[in-house]
């Protein structure tokens, strides 16, 4: 239990360094960046794929595209859908949305538990209608605030519930099925790295310690992927959940502190609902894996 723990912190910890650790890599652009995290992923995910003896899963995902020719166009939407969040996990703290991404992710379990309402008639709780309450009221805020609601947190809240929605229309082995999603975005981080204005031999030349950079980019990014899985399977899922909140704390203060990004005194009527909602959505995973125990 512990190490799972550990490992969970960990992975947070180190999505959380890959946040800022992306502000160190100029020249490089978000594109580039995320073409590159995408290169180096590949390997990493055969390894875990060798180590967890998933590629028989692996066999029948390519027998299913055999015979299921729409199969192709899900699985082109999986990855199409997952690539917009790695490009945009890469690019918005380059450009000042690092905040406003890090808000999408404390929206996301509450944007699941919605989801799971409304499209699996899953019933609410009282924890989470009262998160989901609060929540609305810092959305609300924001938009009485400023008008508009920030398009990097929509993004991230309301594109990824449609990614897990269709793995789970698929059934496939969550290994398998994120193997394939990078196999398909392969292409395009390919196509991204030698069609830029200054070619990646020239980027390289022009700043040598790129030849560092980049490869850590990719231990980095593999390790916090390689640590969250091992997390996964080590943790009850309540308990798991709750340390899935650790990771936008983690951004957060990072967009804050190491980037910059200001935090107003205005801002802090959508920001203190939104925390208190992860707040209530914690508690009621914490009485869950309490129950669990005894």
């Amino acid at each position: 239990m512990k190490q799972g723990v550990a490992l969970s912190v960990f992975s947070s910890f180190l999505f959380a360094g890959l946040y800022y650790y992306a502000t160190l890599l100029e020249p490089l652009t978000g594109l580039s960046i995320f073409a590159w995290r995408v290169v180096l992923a590949v390997p990493v995910l055969a390894l875990l794929l060798s180590r967890a003896r998933s590629w028989k899963a692996v066999h029948d995902i390519h027998l299913r595209l055999r015979r299921e020719w729409k199969l192709w166009a899900l699985m082109l939407i999986s990855g199409a859908l997952l690539g917009v969040q790695l490009f945009l996990f890469m690019w918005a703290p380059l450009h000042g949305y690092g905040l406003d991404v890090a808000m999408g992710y404390f929206l996301l379990p509450l944007a699941m538990v919605v989801v799971g309402r409304v499209f699996y008639s899953e019933q609410l709780s009282r924890f989470q209608r009262a998160a989901v309450f609060m929540a609305v009221i810092g959305v609300s805020h924001e938009l009485l605030r400023v008008g508009a609601f920030s398009w990097a947190t929509a993004v991230v809240m309301f594109g990824y519930p449609p990614y897990f929605m269709l793995r789970r229309y698929l059934r496939m082995n969550a290994l398998a099925g994120l193997w394939f999603d990078m196999l398909l975005l392969t292409p395009v981080a390919l196509w991204l790295l030698f069609k830029q204005d200054v070619g990646v031999l020239a980027q390289f030349l022009g700043r040598p310690s790129l030849w560092l950079l980049v490869p850590l980019l990719g231990v980095i990014s593999s390790t916090a992927l390689v640590c969250y899985l091992a997390a996964s399977r080590r943790l009850p899922l309540s308990l798991f959940g709750i340390l899935g909140y650790v990771e936008p704390v983690m951004l957060f203060w990072v967009a804050f502190l190491l980037l910059g990004e200001p935090v107003t005194l205005a801002s802090l009527g959508t920001y203190i609902p939104i925390w208190l909602a992860v707040l209530i959505m914690s508690i009621e995973g914490g009485l869950a894996w309490r129950r669990s125990k005894k």
